[in-house]
């Protein structure tokens, strides 16, 4: 949702020296996070926000029982002529976790709601991570960046494992431990509606500050360690980048 994302520059966003690490990455359990897009004309994007505070008690259930680990919702900040303007979504340590808080949705009718039925477009995605972190608690109005990139034909098998235990991870493992964003994740999709062989890189910042905390340790890392970029470049084609940029509001367990 997981969306989105300004800028963290080109492929080589996320790159740390190895030596800087301090501890070994490893792979955790997968986390699967729903996120329904919608398209809302802009005259009803209040009740678009009543309906999300109609849907909350659902959700704060699910979070308090354990089926879920996290909600939100998110408005776009940086529009495109065919994309969504409003998301909702939540994320659990198992799939059916995540369709048992779908189902509650369709058995309570909000699915149906009028501000729903006035969406010139609608659709959603099921994501799959393995790399992810987060503090416990709400953020009011952060900012998520999704930065969407596709591995080259020939990227090795493993190369989105590297990408994330060598460069990724580390750089936002850091951030996180200086409160400049309250979560990421890497984000592979779980449920396949577009080609295979595309990750997000996702991060909520806590504030418009800390996008731009994310971007000095990037360009920082960047003059200290040239070889970031190529080796993200060799992995990830250029052409398929894309960002996005949202206004959160979330809970995490």
């Amino acid at each position: 949702m997981l969306a989105g994302l300004c800028v963290l520059g080109m492929a080589a966003v996320m790159a740390t020296p190895a030596g800087a690490q301090t501890s070994e990455v490893k792979e955790k359990p997968p986390m699967y996070s729903y996120i329904g897009n919608w398209a809302i004309p802009r005259a009803q994007w209040s009740e678009m926000a009543k309906s999300d505070e109609v849907d909350r008690p659902i959700l704060e259930k699910a979070l308090a029982g354990g089926t879920i680990v996290g909600y939100g919702n998110d408005l776009v900040v940086v529009h495109t002529p065919d994309g969504e303007t409003h998301d909702q979504w939540w994320s659990a340590m198992s799939l059916a976790g995540v369709l048992n808080v779908l189902e509650q949705f369709y058995s309570s009718g909000s699915t149906t709601s009028s501000v729903l039925g006035s969406a010139t477009k609608h659709w959603d995605e099921i994501y799959v991570s393995r790399y992810y972190n987060w503090h416990s608690g709400t953020v009011k109005n952060g900012y998520t960046h999704v930065g969407l990139y596709k591995l080259k034909a020939d990227a090795p098998d493993d190369a989105l494992e590297m990408l994330s235990k060598d460069m990724v991870v580390p750089l936002l493992e850091k951030q996180l431990a200086a409160g400049t964003i309250a979560e990421y994740e890497i984000d592979e999709e779980a449920i396949h509606t577009a080609a295979p062989g595309s990750f997000l890189i996702v991060y909520l910042a806590t504030n418009a500050d800390g996008l731009d905390k994310v971007q000095a340790a990037v360009a920082e890392i960047l003059k200290s360690n040239p070889l970031a970029a190529s080796a993200f470049g060799s992995a990830t084609n250029s052409a398929g980048h894309r960002d996005e940029l949202v206004r959160t509001t979330a809970t995490y367990k």
